[in-house]
């Protein structure tokens, strides 16, 4: 590797805001940031973004992670060779856009793995392009899965340092009731602490979110805070963990922004998102743990309905880009402890 750490970023679909935010990110911070960034696509799809921006940048091809001296104003691009020149429609859901995401996630994947790179920053997918192209994966998450041989990956999101977690995710709201009980919990809250550790945090404080309104008021407003939330925190507690909760969700994110934890359990899938999301928008980022590489990501999707006008605001994939520059110091700690 080059003195600074090389991170991978894939743009996603071809034909989304994904090459758009990519190279503006890459325009603005590149210089400054404690990794150097890489894109894996065509890069010809990366110099028609950089037209569509009018951005002082030229992307320079490479064929190796053993990269040349850097200068000011380049885009490195290890070409994939799929599209080549052929321009496919923005925001049209195309095979082809497809393949190239695919084989952008493989090529970034296998760099990773092989330690050529600290990790990889991927940008927006559009599913049903993936799944034209033959792809059997339902997303990022089950393909990462698949490509590393890891069995279990879980979401952190990252919001000004402060790291949420999921106990449960892409189900519905009663799906995520029915799924919670007390080993469930545990299970949960174990992985959390040691993505904590994993992420800089040697003596984690975590806080188990409630779901009821007020904690369920002792049972008035519900029961499973009694019969599975605080019986798993105490099971926790009873290893030297530092686990407290379960605390009101009305209260508890606003006690981790306010340092009082290193991170928060959330129950089901928008009671975290929609915390994060409200404070920093743009600012949240997706880090997927229990894969034995380092992956950060967008929150967010193609936007085909404003590709290609130089309209896409690359505030996510800024802060994908920095904070994965910040954790690939952790690298070496995520292959240890996530090998599969």
């Amino acid at each position: 590797m080059t003195e600074r750490p090389i991170l991978a970023l894939t743009v996603g679909d071809p034909v989304g805001i994904g090459p758009e935010i990519t190279v503006r990110t890459l325009a603005e911070v590149a210089g400054t940031a404690p990794a150097r960034g890489v894109v894996v696509a065509d890069p010809a799809v990366l110099r028609r973004a950089v037209a569509v921006l009018g951005l002082d940048a030229r992307v320079r091809a490479v064929d190796s992670w053993d990269l040349p001296a850097e200068e000011d104003g380049v885009i490195d691009c290890l070409d994939i060779g799929v599209l080549g020149e052929t321009e496919l429609a923005w925001g049209v859901v195309d095979a082809q856009a497809g393949r190239a995401a695919v084989r952008a996630i493989e090529v970034a994947t296998e760099a990773a793995m092989a330690g050529h790179v600290a990790g990889i920053v991927t940008g927006p997918i559009n599913k049903e392009a993936i799944w034209a192209a033959g792809s059997p994966h339902l997303g990022h998450t089950e393909m990462l899965g698949a490509l590393t041989g890891a069995t279990r990956q879980n979401t952190m999101f990252v919001v000004r340092g402060k790291k949420i977690f999921f106990a449960t995710r892409h189900v519905s709201l009663r799906g995520a009731l029915d799924r919670i009980d007390a080993d469930q919990q545990v299970e949960a809250i174990t992985e959390a602490l040691t993505a904590l550790r994993v992420f800089g945090h040697d003596e984690p404080t975590l806080a188990v979110a409630a779901i009821n309104p007020h904690g369920g008021e002792n049972g008035a407003f519900g029961d499973e805070e009694i019969r599975h939330l605080a019986p798993a925190v105490e099971r926790m507690r009873a290893t030297g963990a530092d686990v407290v909760g379960p605390v009101p969700a009305d209260s508890v994110f606003h006690r981790l922004l306010t340092d009082h934890y290193d991170g928060v359990l959330s129950q089901y899938h928008d009671q975290g998102h929609i915390a994060a999301k409200t404070f920093d928008f743009d600012g949240t980022i997706s880090v997927t743990v229990g894969l034995p590489i380092l992956r950060t990501s967008v929150d967010h999707g193609t936007a085909f309905d404003i590709a290609g006008k130089g309209m896409a605001d690359h505030g996510t994939m800024r802060s994908a880009f920095l904070h994965g520059a910040d954790f690939a110091r952790f690298a070496d700690r995520i292959r240890r402890e996530y090998a599969v």
